[in-house]
């Protein structure tokens, strides 16, 4: 597998980032495993979903992001499950959750939004878990490209558990106005669901257009990331992309 791009500021400006996308099921597994992964991963921003909402959530979330060599940017509780980590190479400019429209019988779900910067680039970020049910999924899909465009910046990236295939219609309706970073350059793994035996992709990180995708997949054989620790972190597979972001 090719070596995936560190983090660096380019001279004109604009910024290579590490992204990562990780459903962390509440902690319910080794976080210990789940911290060495995202260390291993040496990401600038972490889109989580499934992070602490109950007791003490946001103890057990700014005790992770500390074991993380992170800091917590926004979510969490207050989200249903959404949030933000990011190293200290980025400077947060604001943050918002979004409680999306509640379904009777069904779990509420949320965005986890802010616009950071990083060296020259202004950048737009968003976590997102959508539906198990379709038709919501598919109304959330619309309301998450809504809400991006509605951060008032030109570029933007979005990621998390989709809860859908690519041919599904929610996943197609993102692909259809973003760029899906797996598609446009694969790197490492694709399955992300279930670490044990993966055999379907349904978590993902999308971009706007103008941000340059360097390489995006499951990083399986990346040095430090262990086939055991992946195994034992979660229920899925993370997603790590290196983009180029041009400086603002």
């Amino acid at each position: 597998m090719s070596l995936l791009p560190n983090s660096r500021t380019e001279p004109d400006g604009s910024a290579v980032i590490r992204v990562l996308g990780y459903n962390i099921r509440s902690l319910r597994d080794d976080t210990a495993a789940l911290a060495r992964v995202i260390r291993a991963c040496e990401p600038d921003l972490v889109l989580l979903q499934e992070a602490p909402r109950f007791f003490r959530w946001r103890k057990k979330l700014a005790r992770l992001a500390r074991a993380c060599d992170l800091v917590v940017v926004t979510g969490g509780a207050t989200t249903t499950g959404p949030a933000i980590l990011s190293s200290l190479r980025v400077g947060v400019e604001r943050t918002e959750d979004v409680l999306l429209p509640p379904t009777p019988g069904l779990h509420r779900r949320g965005f986890a939004t802010a616009v950071v910067r990083v060296a020259g680039a202004r950048l737009g970020v968003l976590s997102c878990h959508l539906s198990l049910q379709k038709d919501e999924r598919h109304d959330q899909a619309g309301l998450l490209l809504d809400r991006l465009a509605g951060l008032g910046v030109e570029h933007a990236i979005a990621g998390g558990d989709l809860n859908e295939r690519p041919d599904g219609p929610a996943f197609r309706r993102l692909s259809g106005a973003l760029t899906d970073c797996r598609a446009a350059s694969p790197w490492g793994g694709e399955h992300t669901w279930t670490p044990a035996d993966p055999y379907q992709r349904i978590d993902a990180i999308f971009a706007t257009g103008g941000i340059e995708v360097l390489g995006c997949g499951v990083p399986t054989d990346l040095p430090g990331v262990s086939g055991t620790d992946l195994r034992a972190a979660s229920d899925h597979l993370p997603v790590l992309a290196a983009l180029r972001v041009p400086a603002s």
